[in-house]
């Protein structure tokens, strides 16, 4: 049975979801978190704007000798910042009320994580959040509330196209992760001449996996030169990538805008990579085919043209595909028979 949220709590993730996405397209120097300071340097003043790194480092660069124009910066960075704080305090309020509401909430470890790379402008350089917390956020996206046993990990996955129509932009994924002083390593590969793809906190569950699609033979690690970090190639990731959409990732204190898959693609590629995955991965499976379950049975009642859609989409990547999702559908509908109905819509859209 679907647990749903209130209305009184969807309409508050609605609230907090279109804040943030005004907030995002109003983005300017105010946004920055700092302070400008001046000083005295051979006879003449000059400003600096000085700020905390996300592990609390203090940093300063310069901004110019003080001039007129430099004045009006600084003056309307205070004004801008006014306005930024109210923004904030709504933001603490609805992510609080969301918390007690019964919304799902992302745990402290990952969240700082995933701030961090949201402020990188990971998510504007073609960063998708995949994986369980992309799961939960779809889950609040949806409206209802998914039993932890289906998302709970310290994962963060991350997907990204090797080219995107934004070549100037960059986020340096391992200095994000370094500046957040949590112990952040490489994790090496089996062949050490190859370059990490995930990096780990010592002593911690916590890991932060970066992907991007790839083909049959594709085994190396590929170079994003934008993130300065290597992603592993992963085949039918494409798939899930598509159509991606913006999202709020909610932590109780605070809430973050993310990109996440849409949900009727996320369910069918669990469906397909449940059926991929080694023995040695069979937990892995499970958890698969659970959430492709949960997301059959809610986009079944909720939005079926959103699975009929996706289904055609998929349906277009070949015979592979199709008969690895359909014997995706044969296990979840056994194993929870009330993801029925959607199976059925994705079943008859395959196979059109």
């Amino acid at each position: 049975m679907i647990d749903r949220l209130p209305e009184d709590t969807q309409t508050l993730y609605s609230e907090l979801l279109a804040l943030l996405l005004a907030r995002a397209g109003e983005r300017d120097l105010s946004h920055l978190s700092g302070t400008f300071t001046t000083k005295r340097v051979k006879g003449a003043d000059y400003v600096y704007f000085q700020y905390s790194d996300p592990g609390g480092t203090k940093r300063q660069f310069s901004i110019g000798r003080q001039s007129p124009e430099i004045h009006a910066i600084v003056v309307g960075y205070k004004r801008g910042r006014k306005r930024h704080s109210d923004d904030l305090d709504q933001i603490s309020r609805l992510s609080a009320l969301l918390r007690a509401a019964g919304a799902a909430i992302v745990p402290h470890g990952p969240t700082r994580v995933i701030r961090a790379l949201v402020d990188s402008g990971l998510f504007a350089v073609g960063g998708v959040l995949v994986g369980s917390y992309a799961f939960q956020v779809i889950g609040n996206l949806l409206g209802v509330r998914w039993p932890g046993a289906a998302w709970r990990t310290q994962d963060v996955d991350i997907a990204v196209q090797l080219l995107v129509a934004v070549p100037t932009l960059e986020a340096d994924v391992p200095k994000v992760l370094d500046s957040l002083q949590m112990g952040f390593v490489p994790v090496p590969q089996l062949d050490p001449k190859q370059p990490s793809t995930s990096f780990r906190v010592r002593g911690k569950s916590l890991r932060v996996d970066l992907i991007t699609p790839g083909g049959e033979r594709d085994v190396d690690p590929v170079f994003i030169p934008r993130l300065q970090a290597a992603a592993a190639p992963i085949k039918f990731l494409s798939l899930v990538m598509r159509e991606a959409q913006p999202a709020a990732i909610v932590d109780g204190t605070s809430g973050s805008l993310v990109v996440v898959p849409a949900p009727a693609r996320f369910a069918l590629h669990k469906l397909l990579v449940s059926q991929t995955r080694s023995v040695i991965q069979q937990t892995k499976g499970g958890k698969d085919i659970h959430q492709a379950a949960l997301l059959l049975e809610t986009l079944g009642e909720d939005r079926p043209d959103d699975l009929e859609h996706a289904a055609a989409s998929f349906a277009e990547s070949g015979p592979t595909v199709v008969r690895k999702v359909m014997r995706g559908l044969e296990t979840a509908v056994r194993r929870w028979p009330r993801a029925a109905v959607g199976a059925a819509l994705v079943r008859s859209a395959l196979a059109e």
